[in-house]
Order: C-alpha cells, then sequence, then structure tokens
C-alpha cells in the first residue's frame, strides 16, 4: 500500500512540476507597502515573470475580492480585459483600478478561470493571493481564508528585507499539505504599467536556467522557508494543492499563489 501511495505521489508531483513550472497568475502593483491609500492598478496577467515569457491567454476570473478588516468587498465588476506584453508575445489580460481607503491591509484575492494546457491535456488554476498594506497598520495579513489553495503567510509579505526570509503554511481547504511542492520565481524584468509590458532587459543575470523557477518542498506541516536575496517581488506557487482535481473532463492543477515584496537593506 504504502509503495502504491508513494509512486503515485511522485508520479503527481512530476505531472504538476511539468505542466505548471514557471505559470504565474500575478497580481500586480508596484508598491505592496504604502504610506497612503489612494487609487491603484492591479495588472493581473497569466505569464512568465522570470524569464519574460509566455502570456496565457485565459478567460475572465471566477473571483476577484479585497478583504479589508475583516470585511469582503466583491471586485469582479471592476475587472476589465487587457493586453500584456512580454518578449515572446501579447496576450489577452485583465486589470482592474481599484480604490484604498484608510490604513490596514488589503488581501486581494484573484481566482482565475481554469486554463487549459494543451501540451498536457489538462487544467491549470491558480488561485492567487497579493496583500496591499497602507501606514504600516498590519491588520489581516496572516488571516486564513481558507480557500481551496492557500498560502497563509507567517512572515509580513510587505515587511521583508532584501537577504530576509519568507515564511507560510501551504493549506488545501484549510487542512495543511505535507511536503507540497512549490516553485519561487522572481519579476526579473520590471513591469511597465503605462505601455502593459515586461522591460525588455533583466533586473539580475541568472547563474543558471535552473535558477529561474525554483524549487522547494515544505515540511512534514505544510509549512516553508524561502531566503529573499534581491529586493523586489516574489511570486510562490504550491503546485496541485486544492481539492477540486478535474474540470471539464480532464485533470485539474488547482495552485496557491502569493506574492511578496523585499525591501533593500540600505
Amino acid at each position: 500500500m504504502f509503495k502504491k501511495f508513494a509512486v503515485s505521489a511522485l508520479a503527481g508531483a512530476a505531472l504538476y512540476s511539468s505542466l505548471a513550472q514557471a505559470h504565474f497568475q500575478m497580481v500586480y502593483t508596484p508598491d505592496l507597502l504604502r504610506e497612503r491609500g489612494g487609487q491603484i492598478t492591479l495588472k493581473m496577467p497569466f505569464t512568465h515573470p522570470a524569464d519574460n515569457g509566455h502570456v496565457m491567454a485565459v478567460d475572465r476570473p471566477e473571483q476577484f475580492y479585497v478583504i479589508k478588516k475583516g470585511q469582503k468587498t466583491d471586485l469582479l465588476g471592476q475587472v476589465n480585459p487587457a493586453q500584456w506584453s512580454s518578449n515572446e508575445n501579447r496576450g489577452e489580460s485583465y486589470e482592474a483600478d481599484v480604490k484604498l481607503r484608510g490604513l490596514g491591509d488589503y488581501v486581494f484575492v484573484y481566482q482565475m478561470a481554469p486554463y487549459l494546457e494543451a501540451a498536457e491535456d489538462l487544467y491549470i488554476q491558480q488561485i492567487t493571493k497579493t496583500i496591499v498594506n497602507v501606514g504600516s497598520l498590519p491588520t489581516d495579513w496572516d488571516q486564513e481564508l481558507g480557500l481551496d489553495a492557500e498560502i497563509v503567510p507567517l512572515t509580513k509579505p510587505y515587511a521583508i528585507y532584501a537577504g530576509g526570509t519568507f515564511t507560510g503554511i501551504v493549506k488545501s481547504a484549510g487542512e495543511p499539505v505535507p511536503f507540497a511542492e512549490l516553485e519561487v520565481e522572481y519579476i526579473n524584468y520590471e513591469p511597465d504599467l503605462t505601455q502593459n509590458a515586461f522591460a525588455k532587459e533583466a533586473n539580475m543575470k541568472v547563474p543558471s536556467d535552473v535558477f529561474i523557477t525554483m524549487t522547494i518542498k515544505a515540511d512534514a506541516n505544510g509549512t516553508f522557508t524561502f531566503g529573499i536575496p534581491k529586493a523586489g517581488q516574489w511570486g510562490f506557487v504550491a503546485l496541485g494543492v486544492g481539492p477540486k482535481t478535474e474540470h471539464k473532463g480532464k485533470e485539474l492543477s488547482q495552485d496557491a499563489v502569493i506574492w511578496v515584496q523585499a525591501h533593500p537593506a540600505d
């Protein structure tokens, strides 16, 4: 029995690694730590941020909302279609203008529509959290939302020094996922919000392709820690951790995504 389970788990991990490698649903704004509120624009391409890669065309999101001081506000009506450009293509995307009112944490949750990964003949659905803070007043950043696939932060995602660490717990419908596999990417090409495009030049040169998408594992309690070497925004995706495994008769990888920002330690 154990041998059968182990083989199945390894096969599943290999499958999810091959299908989801470097795919990240972004919910991007340049500054996750803000002194004041006001209107911000959130850019939401499904793409490959570390290598300025392909932009995947997806349907409108299933859900988009914000949690502020425990209250949920639906933002799906504020999502508009857009285009996003990379070095490979210009693809369909989405964006939203949102007004931040008052101090505290704004926990944005974006549940994309399942995307058919034709090369693997299965679907990917990523549930993304991006947390924006106003005025350095922490409120909701560590709250568990009970999402199908979720990374619950144990470190403030907007208050990390470059050279520091980020720790989180991978959960599936509220339950920790032992030994979850995660991929980590750095937004190495600065997003230009006026052009809806990544910059042509990278922020840093990677020593090898293995550093484009880095793979880590959570422990037996679903907890992981990653050392962040450079200032900027970093994405973490826990692969295939959600309870839903099928969509339209095909396999479904339901992934959890969170974005964090590291700041220079001058």
